[in-house]
Order: C-alpha cells, then sequence, then structure tokens
C-alpha cells in the first residue's frame, strides 16, 4: 500500500479536501516535480486562478494570474489517459514543453485536448468540492488551496 499513498495527493481547499491519485505509470517527470514542489509548500495558499464552468478549474501560479510559475519548465508526457471529469493535467502555454506547476482538474469530458496535454493524475474522492469552486477568468475572490500535502507525509 505504500505505493498508492506515495502517490496520493491531498489539496485541502477552502471547499473542502480534494484527494488526487498520481499517475507516474503515464507522467514520472510531471508527477515527481509536482511531489517535490508540494513538498516546498509551493501550493499552500496558491488560488484557482481560472476557473470555466463546464471545464476545468486551473491553479499552480503563485501570482495568481496564471502568468507565474515555479521556473522549471517540464518535456510534455503526453499520453492516451482522456481528459474526462476528475482528470487532472498540467497547463501549458502554446509550446509542448511549456508545463511549469501549474494544473487543472476537468469538470467535464474534455476529449479536445486528449494527447495534447499531460495528464498526471485522477481525483479519487472530493470531487464535489471542485464543483463548489468559484468560476471566473479571473475568478473575483479566489478559492485556494490551504495546504497541499502527500498522504505519505501525513501527520
Amino acid at each position: 500500500m505504500t505505493d498508492i499513498t506515495e502517490n496520493t495527493l491531498i489539496l485541502d481547499t477552502t471547499q473542502g479536501p480534494v484527494t488526487i491519485e498520481m499517475r507516474p505509470d503515464l507522467a514520472p517527470a510531471h508527477v515527481a516535480r509536482i511531489k517535490e514542489l508540494v513538498r516546498e509548500g509551493f501550493y499552500d495558499g496558491i488560488v484557482f486562478h481560472r476557473v470555466i464552468e463546464g471545464f476545468m478549474a486551473q491553479t499552480g501560479c503563485p501570482h495568481g494570474t496564471g502568468t507565474g510559475g515555479s521556473g522549471t519548465k517540464l518535456k510534455a508526457e503526453f499520453n492516451g489517459e482522456p481528459h474526462e471529469r476528475g482528470t487532472v493535467s498540467m497547463a501549458r502555454a502554446a509550446s509542448p514543453d511549456s508545463g511549469d506547476s501549474q494544473f487543472f482538474i476537468c469538470f467535464e469530458d474534455a476529449s479536445f485536448l486528449n494527447r495534447q496535454y499531460t495528464v498526471w493524475g485522477k481525483v479519487t474522492s472530493g470531487m464535489e468540492n471542485v464543483d463548489k469552486i468559484k468560476r471566473g477568468e479571473p475568478v473575483k475572490d479566489p478559492d485556494k488551496i490551504i495546504k497541499a500535502h502527500m498522504a505519505t507525509d501525513a501527520e
């Protein structure tokens, strides 16, 4: 079971907890980098800055605007996992290899993103809390990740 908890990410959000099963089998470099950022406390206090009804909730920008990241770009690890409700995938700019720290959680099926964005996880519980995240582009008084932690690091 250690492998399961080692790859279980918990986001404590202003709307409640969200548990994500990370998929190193699909995107090993992305999962490794997200774990590093989580353990550094990078995501603590970060807002959901872009939330589009029927599409997705995006987070991971330290500026809260969608313009920033951690400073480390990742090589794309596009895979065959579909973008469907609960899928967690890496946001990026026009370049396929521009993913950094921003990611999004799909509210609904978004098959038009398949094989163009790196899927690295899936919400396994708390999707009802993702559904409650305030919408907007930008979001007025946005919801945020209070604390992100790996299940194995929980006290």
